[in-house]
Formats: C-alpha cells, structure tokens, sequence
C-alpha cells in the first residue's frame, strides 16, 4: 500500500539508499542506546537504526504511518508514539537520549527551541534540515547567517555541519537542498547566562532589528548598557557579538533588574 506525502505534516520521504548509509554512518547507533527518532515515515531510517538497537522509540503525528510501523514491527522493538513532536514530553522518554530525523522543515526551528530545555538528557541530535537553517545554526559572529537561531542554539550546543543532501534523495523532491547536522550538548561548566529569560529577551530584540546599531535596537535598555565596560563598541551591531558578550550583556541588565528573569 502506498503513502501519499501530506503537505500538511511538511512529509518529504527519503528514498535514496546510499543517503540513508550516510546519515546512519555519521550516528553510529549501538546496542543498548536510548535512541528516539522523530518523523520515522516509511522507514528509511528505523530499518537500519534497528539492525543495532535493541529497541527503538519513533515520534509519528501521521496517524496512518503510525498504525502501518506497529504491524511492521513488534512493540518490543518498536515504541511508537504517535502525537505532535511539538507536544512531546522528552523528560519522559528516559535518560542519555539520542535524537535523530528528518525534521519536517515547516517546524524546524519551533522544534529546535522545543528541545532545548531538555539538552541535559541528551547525548547527542542528528537531523537532517533545509541546508539554509543548518548554515544558520552553525554561522560564525560578522557573517550574514548569524541570527538569533545561531546565538540561542550555541549557547547551549556544539554543533557541526556534517554533509548535503540533494533534492532527488527524496519522494517527493522538496525544492531546496537539506543537510544534516550533529548537535552536542555543551557540558553544565558551559558560559550560562544568570537568566535564561533575560538572555532570550536580549538576543530576539537585538535581532529583530539586524541593520541597526545595537543602541538604537535596545534604545529602552541602552541607557543601562555599560557598554565600555562590557567591550562593546556603541556603534555594534547584532551579528558582530559572540554568544559570551551576549550572555555577558543580559547579565549586565539582569543583575540591574533592568530585566526581570
């Protein structure tokens, strides 16, 4: 029986097998693993993933792809939870979690954000993702990918770009090239803002106004800013400042109460 991909839950089916390899390669699953896949689909990936687990646990909204994984696979294998991954509870999937998937790209960036408070647990993410967002993520300070997606996610991972991934790998081709990328939790002596809160404040207004110089973006706080002190030039912009000296920045009005956690 075949599945038509539903535009709806962003599915874009991976079909090309020397991909598949890949992508596995680069995870290196083993026995005893707590790995969680998310958007299993037709199982491109949870039939390889199985060969070196014991068992597996998949994340599948699409109710049809849900009810054909548990008559492919037995339960003791194959824990299927079928629910929006955006509703997902991770804390309850159990401890040194390994993530992996083919995110659907219409949610890419609220599921990121989703899995963050959870890092704590996690050993490590493989994702493959729209090569535009990946590039994002793994962007250096002072070039034109460098947002607020790469700030948030480095502040709490280590993240490598690892390969693409062309159009044609997929049923149906989607109209971008995607990559993958391994996200590995930074340890807990990791630079932490005093205010996760205070931290997140700062960085999306600093963003949502990229062209401007910082003092004008953050003109209602500027007047707080010691901005000699914190070694930063008046006249910088968002993407010209590192993950620390934007922790260092949303302490500084933290700890003025300029900003409440």
């Amino acid at each position: 029986m075949t599945h038509q991909a539903r535009k709806r839950f962003g599915q874009n089916f991976l079909v090309d097998e020397g991909v598949v390899e890949s992508i596995v390669r680069a995870i290196a699953p083993a026995s005893g693993e707590n790995v969680v896949e998310i958007g299993p689909g037709l199982s491109a990936l949870t039939q390889p993933l199985l060969r070196s687990l014991d068992r597996l646990t998949v994340i599948e909204i699409d109710r049809d792809l849900a009810a054909r994984l548990r008559k492919t696979y037995p339960p003791d294998r194959l824990v299927v939870v079928e629910d929006d991954v955006l509703k997902v509870d991770f804390s309850a999937l159990g401890d040194k979690l390994r993530i992996v998937g083919n995110l659907p790209y219409n949610i890419s960036s609220p599921l990121l954000f989703h899995l963050m408070p959870y890092a704590g647990q996690v050993v490590d993410q493989h994702f493959m993702l729209q090569r535009e967002v990946i590039d994002r993520m793994v962007a250096k300070p002072s070039s034109s990918d460098y947002s607020r997606l790469s700030v948030m996610l480095q502040s709490r991972y280590h993240m490598v770009k690892l390969f693409d991934v062309q159009p044609e790998a997929f049923d149906p081709p989607p109209r971008v090239v995607s990559a993958i990328v391994r996200m590995t939790p930074l340890p807990e002596d990791r630079p932490q803002p005093l205010s996760f809160h205070a931290f997140e404040q700062v960085v999306l207004k600093s963003f949502a106004q990229r062209r401007k110089m910082l003092r004008r973006g953050l003109a209602e706080w500027a007047g707080s800013i010691d901005w000699t002190g914190l070694g930063i030039p008046e006249t910088a912009r968002a993407e010209e400042l590192s993950v620390a000296q934007f922790i260092a920045l949303s302490d500084s009005l933290f700890a003025k109460g300029v900003l409440k956690g």
